[in-house]
């Protein structure tokens, strides 16, 4: 009777724990992914609503990484929906095809028969052979009945063609919309792979990016200390670039940035086109940015020039600038670290301090134009 007790003791035991770990296991993914239980449009405004609520939040790793999660599940919910709207879109145009070829071939046929039927009648002679009037009138209206037939078979098989080109040009969109869809869901993914690279997993390293980031913001709004040094022209050496990480700077780059009339302006549309290459992989393009120089102005620094991060909402800026915009150009040089002005103005050197976890001195320099126009140097000695 012990025994028996016993027993009954271990199942219930176990049932409980069994119980506790599924209730558990139920809470676990429900945080992991709080739009896992719902479906269809519901799935998807749940992602969305996700993805707003992230964006305001993405201050540490773990909330940017549940971003991209939040952005790749609804991508991939994307192609699920519309896989599922071309393979029935696939199955009506099937059923289409087939219909056309029904009525093409009954169409074909009646035609002909038709068409025989219709020289026998008119024929003078076999008219004057019937019996009598109304033997002649019915075949008459009988022929009236069958071209008439034949002119609703002909209506349905050209609205079947018109639905079916429809059909087909709406199957063809689905087809580059997939494609766009898995295009994009496979940036999310590299992205994604790309920050946990640049970040080594390691909530610190994201901490201090977004410093360094957020020190940039800062001293060209002007919360920087500065101090006149000189007039300058173009191509007089104005500083060189820290050799190696420094304060507010993961490593050695130059960041070029060109303001106008106090709003920030796209260095690609000053700088001169120029050969370079870049510091990273073609499939990093989308995360680090590209550029396209198309103006007049010499470069600051000596060929060969190799770019860092480009211009604009790169993959890089999204995860780390407050404003998720790069402003500038990050440039390096593989043969000195001397900077050169691009424009004659006024010459300032500047220093911000960082704050934050790691703090540091962000040293730079600008040079006023007087016109409205002033280009920023961050990351450098000014001299």
């Amino acid at each position: 009777m012990l025994n028996v007790k016993r027993y009954f003791l271990l199942i219930f035991g176990i049932t409980i724990l069994f119980l506790a770990g599924f209730f558990l296991t139920s809470k676990i993914l429900a945080i992991t992914d709080p739009c896992s239980s719902k479906s269809g449009s519901d799935k998807v405004s749940c992602y969305d609503t996700q993805i707003s609520q992230l964006n305001s939040q993405a201050k540490t790793l773990s909330n940017q990484i549940a971003q991209y999660n939040a952005q790749i599940n609804l991508t991939q919910l994307k192609i699920t929906n519309t896989e599922s709207q071309i393979e029935l879109l696939g199955g009506r145009i099937d059923q289409l095809d087939e219909s056309m070829n029904s009525l093409t071939i009954a169409f074909s046929s009646r035609a002909v028969a038709t068409y025989k039927l219709s020289r026998f009648e008119n024929n003078f002679i076999y008219i004057l052979s019937a019996s009598d009037i109304n033997d002649a009138a019915s075949r008459f209206h009988y022929l009236e009945k069958i071209q008439e037939e034949d002119r609703n078979l002909l209506q349905k098989l050209q609205e079947a063609q018109t639905t079916y080109k429809g059909q087909k040009a709406d199957q063809e969109t689905l087809q580059k919309q997939l494609q766009s869809q898995k295009s994009l869901l496979d940036k999310q993914k590299r992205d994604k792979a790309t920050l946990l690279s640049v970040t080594q997993n390691n909530e610190n390293t994201f901490a201090k990016l977004r410093d360094e980031a957020a020190a940039e913001l800062a001293a060209v709004s002007g919360l920087g200390k500065e101090t006149y040094l000189r007039d300058v022209n173009v191509g007089d050496t104005i500083g060189n670039v820290i050799s190696s990480a420094s304060g507010c700077s993961s490593g050695r780059h130059l960041h070029f940035e060109v303001h106008q009339g106090g709003s920030v302006s796209d260095p690609n549309n000053f700088l001169s086109s120029i050969s370079f290459s870049y510091s990273y992989n073609s499939d990093q393009y989308g995360y680090y940015g590209t550029i396209n120089p198309n103006g007049s102005w010499p470069w600051p620094m000596n060929s060969p020039i190799k770019i860092n991060q480009g211009y604009g909402a790169t993959g890089f800026a999204k995860d780390f600038y407050s404003n998720r915009t790069h402003q500038g150009i990050d440039i390096d040089s593989g043969s000195s670290t001397q900077v050169k002005a691009v424009q004659p103005g006024k010459l300032y050197g500047g220093s911000y301090q960082c704050g934050g976890r790691y703090p540091g001195t962000l040293l730079y320099a600008k040079v006023d134009k007087g016109d409205g126009t002033t280009v920023w140097y961050l990351h450098m000695i000014p001299q």
